[in-house]
């Protein structure tokens, strides 16, 4: 299932805000109308790639927010493993110093609705749920517009971490679109040429490339 061009899924849950506080019914939804939003989920806490593209984000924080865009990450571990986490010094495989929203979805319902669970519920023969599969979330990555559409997704199997730099190029290149009405061609970056969406646009863009 695609999300992209569909209105985000809507949640409300608990999430760790400011790398310190706890809070509840924490939405996407404060961002309509306001910012874009880069949502990414990644498989667990206390874990070894997951923590290395939450530090990046961190990192680059200020790019993001100069773009205008709220970073929310997501995973199906519990508010209080997310605070712990956020509360443990790097040197000790801690996240100390993230500051962006951390939503915990233990139910695992945010993650089945963005589609990115690495399992599901069923049933045995004997009538008993079960679940088949991880039940943590792949690391998917959703880039959503100020409207709450989703414009831009990403799943990444659990070994394979994700490129920061990427997603910012995703951003530059839906503002400039907004922006300017152009479309972005294959590895553009902010400062390049785009073209427009005709034949001719193309066949221009192309006999300068």
């Amino acid at each position: 299932m695609s999300l992209v061009g569909k209105k985000a899924p809507v949640f409300n849950a608990s999430a760790v805000i400011n790398g310190n506080d706890i809070v509840e019914n924490f939405s996407l939804d404060q961002f309509v109308g306001d910012k874009y939003v880069v949502f990414f989920f990644y498989p667990k806490d206390f874990t070894f790639v997951c923590p290395t593209e939450i530090i990046a984000f961190q990192n680059k924080i200020e790019e993001f927010e100069k773009r205008g865009v709220a970073v929310v990450g997501c995973s199906t571990d519990s508010e209080f493993s997310h605070w712990a986490w956020l509360n443990t010094e790097k040197n000790n495989g801690g996240i100390k110093g993230v500051k962006f929203p951390i939503v915990a979805d233990i139910s695992k319902t945010i993650s089945m609705n963005y589609d990115v669970l690495a399992g599901e519920y069923d049933y045995n023969e004997d009538g008993e749920a079960v679940f088949n599969g991880a039940p943590v979330a792949y690391r998917g990555l959703f880039l959503i517009d100020k409207e709450g559409v989703v414009r831009h997704s990403l799943i990444n199997d659990m070994p394979l971490g994700r490129s920061v730099d990427e997603a910012l190029r995703m951003v530059d290149a839906l503002k400039h679109f907004e922006e300017y009405g152009e479309v972005c061609p294959a590895n553009w970056k902010e400062g390049d040429e785009a073209m427009n969406a005709s034949s001719e646009g193309v066949a221009s863009y192309l006999s300068k490339h």
